[in-house]
């Protein structure tokens, strides 16, 4: 492949990635706008919930990590690192629990409303085809 040909495709592709994202995600004044209205229009704490969104996909990530480790690289699945990812694991929670005091949400009504969920869609018992064939508004 012709290097000004790649070039020239990759300028023309973040063109389109511009012109399809939202203007707070591409200027800090529309960013602080959009941060400051949903503070002021809701109960939701703005940097808590980023805090949170941040620290959950990171430390999932760092979870999921060690994970791979061990079932595609040949990582040991013994005690140092059953400990690494329970170490994971709570920082996991410790932004859940931001997030939940973000959202201003009772942590047990957070749990409970999984509970509820999942025992709609699946009842008593996995299924493939539960899980893959929601209802009507099963997010």
């Amino acid at each position: 492949i012709n290097m000004d040909e790649t070039k020239k495709f990759f300028e023309t592709y973040c063109n389109f990635v511009t012109k399809v994202t939202s203007k707070p995600s591409l200027e800090v004044d529309s960013l602080k706008a959009s941060i400051d209205e949903i503070q002021k229009d809701s109960d939701i704490d703005v940097p808590r919930l980023v805090t949170a969104a941040l620290g959950l996909s990171s430390e999932a990530g760092e979870f999921t990590e060690i994970v791979k480790k061990i079932l595609l690289q040949g990582k040991p699945a013994d005690e140092d690192n059953i400990f690494h990812m329970k170490r994971e694991l709570g920082d996991i929670m410790w932004y859940w629990a931001t997030a939940c005091m973000a959202l201003d949400l009772d942590p047990s009504e957070v749990i409970l409303e999984n509970q509820k969920k999942l025992e709609a869609r699946y009842g008593e018992k996995f299924t493939v085809d539960q899980s893959e064939v929601r209802a009507e508004g099963d997010l």
